[in-house]
């Protein structure tokens, strides 16, 4: 589960060494910590749309359709996050950097179907008269991705949310702006 919405606790008048301890990625980039934490609502708010939308009784297709929309949305912000951090894995503790890996070949699974319509490392078209993913009603989970090969979109917040839990200020090695992918002298 998602941490207790810990970062979303008003500190009053926190110091920055408070602020950076309750939410590390700030010490990496403020903008990237935001977006972090709005991924993270949103994983809350998709699992809530699935949770009362697929019941033993019915299934609400307008929850299970606005969880999937969401789903597509919150699949592209995670994968552009966590490519944007391994871009700058001189930034991290080599234990984040190999999570962080992980974590981009798993959405990178999903993104490619479903940004480019197109199976992921192949010049080859996913079936394109598809629906947006799967429904699995027994787990209340959505299967996303290449419909060949689908990913369940609970493991995969599930990965994503415990690869961003587990960081800590001493995974932040340095500032967004200070990695070398940006400082390189030619």
């Amino acid at each position: 589960m998602i941490i207790e919405n810990t970062r979303m606790k008003c500190l009053l008048n926190p110091s920055e060494e408070e602020m950076i301890q309750r939410e590390p990625l700030l010490k990496y980039s403020f903008y990237l910590s935001s977006k972090n934490n709005l991924l993270l609502n949103t994983i809350d708010t998709i699992r809530n749309k699935l949770d009362i939308g697929i019941t033993d009784k019915y299934i609400n297709s307008d929850l299970v359709g606005d969880a999937s929309i969401l789903t597509w949305f919150w699949t592209l912000g995670a994968y552009e996050i966590v490519r944007t951090m391994t871009q700058t894995k001189d930034c991290f503790s080599i234990r984040l950097v190999q999570d962080l890996l992980v974590l981009n070949q798993k959405l990178a699974k999903v993104r490619m179907p479903n940004a480019k319509m197109e199976k992921k490392g192949k010049k080859e078209p996913v079936n394109s008269n598809r629906s947006f993913d799967g429904w699995d009603v027994k787990t209340k989970d959505l299967l996303i991705g290449d419909p060949d090969d689908y990913v369940s979109a609970r493991d995969l917040f599930n990965l994503y949310d415990k690869t961003f839990s587990s960081i800590v200020v001493t995974d932040i090695i340095k500032y967004h702006e200070e990695s070398k992918e940006y400082n390189t002298k030619e």
